[in-house]
């Protein structure tokens, strides 16, 4: 399959894309495969030292055929341990905050599924980027090569860190959930709002993606470009967020179940079979609310006998070896996975082009279709 008609707007012209496709993922085959086809696509760049984001992205270099791609980091403005120094000591002081009752919850949990400890050499990562202490570092990786763009996954991305990026020509994206969200993000200076509605996977907010893309093109003006993102992972919906006043759509839980994902076996499957109505908001990822799959792990966190979960980081910080126990020992009921509404349609196993150009024909002949409401 073939699509030889672009998609202009003003996404499309700023980039230098085909089709204003932007796909958010962890896999570096998941990127290069989106801009190669003619969307973009952006790194997430959280789960990776400084060190591999530059392996990561140097591999992006030489794969992506010199097409624009960009990298997604997490800068939180308000986390546990921002006050207590860098990267180490803030480890260091939050893991004797986590509460004994905590790790005991998660260790019976685990007991009581049959899932084996960890040896102490697969043991878990547990501050990864979620700081601003480490995503700095993460930040000045990315601007060292030819990324196109630089996104905030949550919250407004510090100005000084807009500035430099900007002094590298590389435009910024900041996510966002509200109106209010949206001007923050203006207010240091972000170039393109990414409004996010509760459909979507990942740390979400509650207002949905067809109420929330107005209000956030309403409330940045007609010199800020919007991305839709929530729940978008077909052309009819594509068509429905340009048509809310969207320049492009920002896409993220499809990509896990394409060919090119590193998605883990038992995961991948769990996604294929869900529903729509398979995923909840909840806090037992990172301690904020975030789009997941429902399964047993979530169920416990909410069950009278949980003892709560924590503020970020340290709820990860909690959870790290608890989940690369639960994905070594493969399927099971505490399988669980960062995911949207979206995921009821995610049920074939197709390659990235396929996914790309299926959504630009759709969005064609939806376009089509609307324009035969109006002749006559």
């Amino acid at each position: 399959m073939c699509i030889v008609e672009d998609v202009r707007t003003r996404a499309t012209e700023l980039f230098g894309i085909e089709y204003p496709i932007f796909a958010f993922s962890h896999c570096r085959d998941v990127v290069a495969a989106v801009s190669r086809a003619g969307g973009m696509g952006v790194l997430g760049a959280l789960y990776f030292t400084p060190d591999e984001l530059e392996t990561e992205l140097a591999w992006i270099d030489e794969h992506v055929g010199g097409r624009p791609y960009g990298v997604d980091v997490v800068m939180p403005a308000k986390y546990e341990g921002a006050g207590l120094g860098d990267a180490g000591e803030i480890l260091s002081g939050l893991q004797g905050m986590i509460p004994d009752e905590h790790r005991r919850f998660v260790n019976e949990l685990l007991e009581r599924h049959g899932i084996a400890p960890l040896t102490e050499e697969r043991a878990g990562r547990y501050l990864l980027g979620w700081t601003d202490a480490t995503a700095r570092p993460q930040v000045e990786v990315a601007l060292k090569h030819p990324i196109g763009l630089l996104a905030s996954a949550l919250g407004p991305p510090p100005a000084d860190v807009v500035e430099e990026a900007h002094r590298h020509g590389v435009t910024v994206a900041g996510l966002a959930s509200s109106a209010r969200h949206a001007r923050k993000q203006v207010d240091v200076g972000v170039d393109v709002i990414v409004a996010q509605g509760t459909e979507a996977g990942g740390h979400t907010g509650e207002i949905s993606t067809m109420v929330l893309i107005p209000e956030v093109v309403d409330a940045v003006g007609p010199d800020t470009m919007v991305l839709a993102a929530g729940g978008i992972g077909r052309g009819r919906q594509m068509a429905a967020g340009m048509a809310l006043g969207a320049d492009g759509v920002w896409t993220g839980s499809i990509w896990l179940t394409v060919e090119e994902a590193d998605t883990p076996e038992a995961s991948r499957d769990r996604l294929l079979a869900a529903t729509s109505r398979d995923t909840v908001r909840s806090r037992s990822w990172t301690g904020k609310p975030a789009r997941m799959l429902k399964t047993a792990w979530t169920d416990a966190w909410e069950a009278p006998e949980s003892p709560g979960t924590l503020p970020m980081p340290m709820q990860f910080m909690l959870i790290s070896d608890a989940l690369q126990r639960i994905n070594r020992a493969g399927a099971g009921e505490l399988t669980t996975f960062p995911v949207g509404q979206i995921v009821g349609t995610m049920n074939q196993v197709k390659p990235v082009s396929r996914v790309i150009y299926g959504m630009v024909e759709e969005y064609i002949e939806t376009m089509e279709r609307l324009g035969t409401l109006t002749e006559g």
